[in-house]
């Protein structure tokens, strides 16, 4: 029988806002939930249809008190069925039964930490399934290649996006290649640092994350990136298992996923070599 934490009889292993311990962390580090990245949206649903706009409607110059044309725009969806991140540990039943607050978030932060891990490895990467497919599963993403021997590559990448109809709106980077940027300097022969900070690189906002590969920057464009979250974040107990070992088995589960309306407008950087 799997103890779930609904039950009265539950509230001294997990407490009340056992949720936030799970949930809140994982927004807060990974990458998919930041504000600067993407836009989340919350679903009770099994799955979330994000309308694109393919074409717009037309317009043209029209005399006066001639008929104007009627047209209409050309509308698609993209459906998002989130994908199931799942964390379990095992604990002594002390441990599970320490109402202390050290003790929740120690647990807590233990699987929020294994979660947002694999949330940063789908949004990035190109996971076989069950995973949410990301970044690196995009075939129609703008490719700019060039070196970091100066910014010309960023406002290649910049350029790129907004021939696409987007707007650059932050930089994700592995960080080596941040201290690549940091390295530049000014000129040939010279001391003097070509940037002052690298928090923000060509006006962008720069996202240090050992989670992007290195070799490679995200140019991204937030508004061409959703992250779908499904309301149904789980933290759940049994002690059937480990019944014997009177241990305490805690299970996190989350279901996510990710949608890119507009790929064209997500430009990766390709460097010959990490930091390079």
């Amino acid at each position: 029988m799997t103890m779930l934490t609904s039950a009265e009889s539950n509230r001294g292993i997990l407490p009340p806002e056992y949720g936030s311990l799970i949930t809140d962390p994982v927004t807060e580090a990974a990458l998919a939930f930041d504000g600067r990245v993407a836009r989340t949206v919350r679903t009770s649903g099994k799955e979330f249809r994000i309308p694109i706009l393919v074409e717009d409607a037309a317009a043209a110059w029209t005399r006066e008190g001639e008929e104007i044309a009627p047209t209409e725009p050309v509308l698609d969806e993209i459906t998002v069925v989130p994908s199931k991140v799942a964390g379990l540990t095992i604990i002594s039943r002390e441990l599970a039964e320490d109402t202390s607050p050290a003790a929740a978030e120690l647990v807590g932060a233990s699987l929020a930490r294994a979660i947002s891990l694999q949330v940063d490895r789908g949004f990035l990467g190109d996971l076989a399934a069950p995973a949410a497919k990301g970044l690196d599963s995009l075939t129609e993403v703008s490719v700019v290649e060039g070196a970091l021997d100066s910014l010309d590559v960023v406002h290649e990448a910049k350029a790129a996006a907004a021939a696409e109809g987007g707007t650059a709106s932050v930089i994700l980077a592995n960080p080596a290649d941040v201290l690549a940027l940091a390295l530049l300097k000014d000129e040939s022969g010279s001391n003097r640092s070509l940037v002052e900070s690298t928090s923000t690189i060509a006006g962008l906002p720069v996202i240090s994350s050992r989670h992007v590969a290195a070799g490679k920057l995200w140019v991204l464009d937030r508004e061409q990136i959703v992250t779908v979250l499904r309301d149904d974040v789980e933290l759940a107990t049994s002690t059937d298992s480990h019944f014997t070992s009177d241990r305490i088995a805690i299970r996190a589960t989350m279901r996510v996923g990710f949608a890119f309306p507009r790929p064209a407008s997500l430009v990766r950087v390709d460097l010959p070599t990490a930091g390079a």
